[in-house]
């Protein structure tokens, strides 16, 4: 059903901005975005192979999702450590709008994954663990979470980590398209764009969130997990939010407020103000220069290039020379 926003009082959220929001109804809370000129701008700055620039473009996405909920200043960072491919993605957001990102993977066996076709994240990433950290600045403790990964999907590592860390029910839902810019031809002057959507169950009654125990592991022979009914509001959100397609997460036609009324229009969703996300690096020179001067000689010369010390950022390519002698 098609309908103008604005005859709302609303104003579409458009390109690189979430959308928080709530189905009363069904006493759920969620998120949703759509990642344009900003994930872009920083995949194509980094030129990765086409895998791992969706392998991070996932991760930019849920890291989106989680960061700009935090409600004060500070950061919020995703790190995954792993024997794969890809050994390590890093997707760190300061509030209430800064995100940057970068990976680190060996050339020749990604290669080797999509000679043999072995694209899905899990293949790329292989075993380890993704941290989730919450860094609340100067004089406060920081917080972080950790989950396992052993074959599974950025989607299911969020699920795990509110269900272990949380205790809290969790759907996600993300993509990563490519586009062709108007007039050109296949293959040329492609834009990346990607999206997702985070529902969460948040009723009043705190016993309602009960769910089933984690596999029993090392318990007495015989004890098995608790089998609980799902709450019947909870299995209608999550089934509608598995209704979602991909091309839908990333069609920049549909906006994310119409993708919600075609959700839950039954229930009625309620929109928050949106909250814009930048592709911005905290790095600087004075930054980079304070940071040398904690480095050995040692170090210091392997960066040296002629009578320069040199320094590019990783996450943003910003090249910092410094005069070797000083």
């Amino acid at each position: 059903m098609a309908f103008d926003l604005k005859e709302f009082g609303v104003e579409p959220a458009g390109l690189d901005a979430v959308r928080p929001f709530a189905v009363e109804g069904l006493d759920v809370r969620g998120r949703s975005l759509v990642l344009g000129p900003v994930i872009d701008d920083i995949l194509s700055r980094h030129q990765y192979p086409e895998p791992v620039s969706r392998l991070l473009a996932e991760a930019i996405v849920l890291t989106c999702l989680l960061g700009t909920a935090l409600k004060f200043q500070g950061r919020f960072t995703l790190q995954t450590q792993t024997d794969g491919p890809v050994s390590m993605l890093v997707v760190d957001f300061s509030s209430p709008d800064a995100v940057r990102a970068c990976a680190s993977f060996d050339e020749e066996q990604v290669a080797a994954a999509v000679a043999q076709g072995n694209l899905k994240p899990h293949d790329l990433l292989g075993r380890g663990h993704l941290a989730m950290t919450i860094d609340q600045g100067q004089h406060m403790q920081r917080y972080q979470g950790l989950v396992e990964l052993d074959g599974i999907s950025l989607e299911e590592v969020a699920r795990r980590y509110f269900a272990r860390s949380e205790q809290i029910p969790t759907e996600i839902r993300m993509a990563v398209g490519e586009l062709l810019t108007p007039g050109s031809s296949e293959g040329a002057n492609r834009r990346w764009i990607a999206g997702g959507m985070m529902v969460q169950f948040l009723p009043a009654a705190p016993e309602r969130m009960r769910q089933p125990d984690l596999d029993p592991g090392d318990a007495p022979e015989g004890a098995g997990a608790h089998d609980l009914e799902e709450d019947d509001a909870w299995a209608e959100a999550r089934a509608l939010v598995e209704t979602v397609k991909d091309d839908e997460l990333v069609d920049p036609d549909l906006s994310v407020e119409h993708l919600l009324f075609r959700l839950f229009h039954e229930r009625g969703v309620r929109l928050y103000d949106a909250q814009v996300v930048a592709d911005k690096c905290r790095c600087s020179r004075d930054r980079v220069e304070g940071i040398l001067s904690s480095f050995a000689a040692e170090e210091i010369d392997s960066m040296r290039e002629g009578d320069k010390v040199v320094v590019t950022c990783e996450f943003c390519s910003a090249r910092y020379e410094f005069d070797a002698e000083r």
